[in-house]
């Protein structure tokens, strides 16, 4: 539960209106720059609404929709979730995959951006060069009375936007520790049985939300 708290940490820093303002500029802003600006406004719309947000699940999806699914590049994610197996699923098999495992995150995920409270985020200086295509920025989670915690964003450039594809929380990646569990779907039933234990294991996520 500890590292499922800081996992939503970090993704809720990955919001959308910074990008959005670089777009308007025709710019690029740099991946320090878009994940320092958007955290405090993320940041104060969890504190500030957190009673509506507690009452009223829905709003906490419209939440990731806003200001994180936009910039995570689901397909990367996707491949990597997956490894080996991605090359062998088929077109459609991928399409149905990247939606199921957004689902999932965004039902894992969600409720626990409530659980945020005192911590702060110090961001590293990143020396980006000119012509760079991925990088990542490290950063670490201030606890009031406990140890930091480091954390890594795997970020690569997409259509003139900086999108992450991996969060690592104390070394540990958001995205490859699933690859077990689906490795093991695969193993027993194929892709497509992975599809159904994916859309089995949301519908069962989105009936606790009602609930």
């Amino acid at each position: 539960m500890k590292r499922l708290k800081l996992f939503c940490t970090a993704l809720l820093l990955v919001g959308s209106q910074a990008v959005t303002a670089a777009e308007a500029n025709q710019e690029t802003e740099s991946p320090v720059a878009l994940l320092e600006r958007t955290s405090t406004e993320v940041i104060n719309i969890l504190r500030k609404d957190h009673d509506l947000l507690v009452k009223e699940p829905a709003r906490v999806y419209k939440l990731m929709d806003d200001y994180i699914l936009p910039h995570l590049d689901d397909v990367t994610m996707a491949k990597l979730a997956l490894g080996k197996n991605w090359r062998n699923a088929s077109k459609q098999q991928k399409l149905d995959f990247i939606d199921e495992f957004r689902n999932l995150l965004i039902r894992t995920y969600s409720k626990s951006l409530l659980e945020f409270q005192d911590q702060t985020i110090k961001f590293f200086p990143l020396k980006l060069a000119a012509d760079a295509r991925k990088t990542t920025v490290k950063a670490e989670v201030i606890q009031p009375g406990g140890p930091s915690i480091p954390l890594a964003y795997r970020m690569r450039l997409k259509n003139n936007a900086w999108k992450v594809y991996d969060i690592k929380v104390d070394g540990i990646s958001l995205v490859t520790s699933y690859r077990g569990t689906f490795t093991q779907e695969i193993r027993k039933s194929g892709i497509d049985g992975l599809l159904v234990y994916l859309r089995e294991k949301n519908s069962k996520l989105k009936g606790k939300d009602t609930t």
